[in-house]
């Protein structure tokens, strides 16, 4: 792609995000949300193959539909009570129709068949894009108006995409689908603790971005896709296939690693408040997830690939490992310790 036009979506992708949080009208929500729409379109179409066409094309009929519902909730709202400050939303047909649309933004269940889709036809570092950047606006608007929001639904659709993300990726072969429905599984762990500790809904998206940027570098330097692949990946950069995976394990929540932090907090929060048999659901449909990575990490660190493989051992790679990947690898693993002045900050 042109650096220039690359650059240009690059800061409308930023534009459009500073918007949204900092916005107090719903108006101006909207319109950050449609820029950042129509800034990773380009992205996400660049290799000019069908599939990524197909990807843009399901990203931004599913976008729009989620915008216009999004813009209905908040004029509805305004008819009512006359507001349009995003904290005063208050009609209970709003609440429920932007739950939708968040929802539909974000790809939680039942409005997640869109996003495992598009990830598989985009490349590994606009997957990367999808995964995390794209979905900070949505949350943050969804914590500004978590006081009014049905907790009752936020409980389903968190339970339904925590158990979703893990069923359904017991059976793929693609590390972006596998890491696709591992988004919609951690969706799920922010949305339960959302009524309770907002806050704790921020810490598990920033350390999930954390994890998961992790691994789209890595799979992103040693060129692999598919888990068939990944089986040769130890003879390109062996350290880096090792701390591969630490930080699949840390996306997993096996302590003593970064990931198991926000999970703890979370059935910290949720015993607190004297909702055992859901911490215990949760915890139990974690295991789900817990096979897939351990699948994934088992053959790109133990499986050795049969004599007769068709795919082609490269003994050394073109590409160097950047300092992105090392930084963000040895956070995946290594910030569980800081967790005591995480719990004791206001």
């Amino acid at each position: 792609m042109n650096p220039q036009a690359l650059l240009i979506f690059t800061m409308s992708l930023l534009l459009g995000s500073s918007t949204v949080i900092s916005t107090n009208h719903w108006i101006m929500a909207w319109a950050g949300l449609e820029i950042n729409t129509l800034s990773i379109l380009p992205l996400i179409s660049k290799t000019y193959h069908p599939r990524a066409v197909e990807a843009s094309t399901k990203y931004f009929l599913v976008q729009a539909a989620a915008s216009t519902l999004l813009l209905f909730s908040s004029m509805t709202n305004a008819w009512f009570t006359g507001q349009w400050d995003i904290t005063q939303l208050t009609h209970p047909m709003s609440c429920i129709m932007l739950t939708a649309a968040i929802s539909m933004k974000l790809g939680l269940v039942p409005f997640h068949f869109w996003f495992p889709e598009v990830l598989q036809g985009s490349s590994p570092m606009t997957s990367l894009l999808l995964a995390t950047a794209m979905k900070f606006p949505p949350t943050v608007l969804l914590i500004l108006t978590s006081p009014s929001l049905n907790y009752t639904l936020l409980s389903l659709m968190a339970i339904a995409s925590t158990a979703l993300g893990g069923w359904m990726g017991l059976n793929q072969t693609q590390i972006r689908k596998i890491l696709a429905f591992s988004s919609i599984s951690h969706l799920g762990w922010m949305t339960i603790i959302l009524i309770y500790n907002p806050k704790l809904t921020l810490i598990t998206f920033y350390l999930y971005s954390l994890m998961t940027a992790a691994i789209f570098f890595t799979i992103n330097i040693i060129n692999t896709l598919k888990l068939s692949t990944v089986m040769t990946a130890w003879t390109k950069i062996p350290s880096l296939t090792a701390m591969l995976m630490l930080t699949l394990l840390s996306l997993a929540g096996l302590p003593p690693l970064t990931g198991f932090l926000p999970k703890w907090l979370i059935i910290q929060e949720l015993t607190k408040q004297e909702l055992t048999v859901m911490a215990t659901t949760m915890a139990l449909l974690s295991l789900l997830g817990l096979f897939f990575y351990l699948r994934l990490a088992y053959c790109a660190t133990i499986t050795l690939p049969p004599n007769s493989t068709n795919h082609m051992k490269h003994w050394q790679t073109n590409k160097s490992v950047n300092m992105p990947a090392a930084v963000l690898t040895m956070l995946s693993i290594m910030l569980l310790p800081l967790s005591p002045m995480i719990m004791t900050t206001p």
